[in-house]
């Protein structure tokens, strides 16, 4: 598994010019991506790792702070461009794989008090941003 966090003074996803998730509050955006092999276990890990990861003001965490996380299924994490010019996607997870980690990833967070708001898997979302910094990690699991 492997997600793109971005520390946010807000952020928020709309499909179809709807706004379907949305943090105002300073927090993390997460783009994340399901590899084909990854499991519950590397959702449970991926959650804990996101809630505990010290990038926010003063080197503090959403678990610390109760900052809010913004998850957004990303598959494209998961490109290979080392040849040619098209990239390949055969490391992400299929679909029907995919989607019930991801939704294991924001199950957990919320399991550990964490406040996340979603877009919606599979759609066409434009997501908005205003970067805090900018800061953003690469986290892997």
């Amino acid at each position: 598994m492997r997600a793109v966090a971005a520390r946010v003074l807000r952020a928020a996803v709309r499909v179809s010019d709807e706004v379907v998730g949305e943090i105002t509050d300073p927090g993390l955006l997460v783009l994340l991506g399901v590899h084909r092999d990854d499991d519950g276990t590397a959702a449970a890990a991926m959650a804990r790792k996101l809630h505990e990861l010290r990038v926010l003001a003063d080197e503090r965490s959403c678990a610390e702070t109760g900052a809010p996380l913004l998850v957004v299924s990303q598959f494209t994490l998961y490109g290979d461009t080392r040849k040619g010019r098209r990239p390949s996607w055969s490391a992400a997870a299929r679909p029907e794989h995919a989607q019930p980690l991801v939704e294991a990833v924001v199950a957990h967070l919320r399991e550990r008090g964490a406040a996340v708001a979603t877009g919606v898997f599979g759609a066409s979302m434009a997501v908005e941003s205003v970067n805090d910094g900018p800061f953003t990690v690469l986290v892997e699991t």
